[in-house]
């Protein structure tokens, strides 16, 4: 969809990546602060987090400010907001990288705890996080967000009902949020990766070949024209392919 070569100036900009330490989110998080970013990156792998800050300081002499915390610790979002209002009184980028898959299964055998981690990682925390930290994207002159989404979403696969409805939620969610933002300067957009060399697609297709699929470094390029200040598109899905 986008050219590789797009690598926007995002000097003097911070960038909130969720999932950042490992696959797209990883990827995506050493790809910004390259860009000029300053990352704060979220995760609950500590030790992924502090590999991510040596990538970061080797290819940028700078390091990111790590964040290791679950998700569904909601209050900590929350907390969150306070300190990058204190510290830097905005947010330029927000990327709503992280999710899990959940257990595929027939929707009847969905396990309740299963569903309820699902949704509270996949949906409820992306909508923590715009709870928590509007304000500070308001408070950018050209603040960009961009949610991960899935193919899952249309719900037209089998097994994957509780990790398509959280995506299918998270696509409703961030498209009335967009549409509430046309007359700002802030654009939010969902970006749809399709199958990408993870651990999640590894858990999902286990016969598949890693090796037919893309790196998450080439998807983590496609993402970075949405998050350039001078995009302008608002609360459309944007697919990898």
């Amino acid at each position: 969809m986008h050219s590789a070569n797009n690598t926007p100036d995002l000097s003097g900009r911070v960038a909130l990546i969720t999932g950042a330490s490992r696959g797209i989110g990883y990827a995506l998080a050493l790809a910004l602060a390259k860009c000029g970013a300053h990352v704060i990156a979220v995760a609950r792998t500590e030790g992924g987090l502090t590999e991510l800050d040596d990538a970061i300081r080797a290819a940028t002499g700078e390091g990111a400010t790590l964040v290791p915390v679950d998700l569904k610790d909601f209050a900590a979002i929350d907390r969150l907001g306070g300190v990058i209002h204190q510290r830097w009184g905005k947010l330029d980028i927000l990327i709503g990288n992280a999710g899990i898959l959940g257990t595929l299964s027939p929707a009847s055998h969905i396990k309740p705890g299963v569903w309820d981690d699902v949704i509270a990682v996949n949906l409820t925390a992306n909508w923590r996080l715009i709870r928590s930290l509007d304000v500070l994207l308001r408070a950018s002159d050209a603040s960009r967000t961009v949610f991960l989404t899935s193919g899952a979403a249309s719900g037209l696969k089998p097994f994957w009902g509780a990790y398509g409805a959280s995506k299918a939620g998270l696509e409703a969610l961030v498209k009335s949020y967009a549409a509430e933002l046309q007359n700002t300067p802030h654009r939010v957009n969902l970006f749809n990766p399709g199958p990408t060399r993870t651990a999640m697609r590894a858990k999902a297709m286990p016969g598949e070949d890693p090796a037919t699929l893309p790196k998450p470094k080439e998807v983590a390029q496609a993402v970075l024209p949405l998050i350039a200040p001078e995009q302008k598109e608002n609360g459309q899905v944007f697919s990898y392919l």
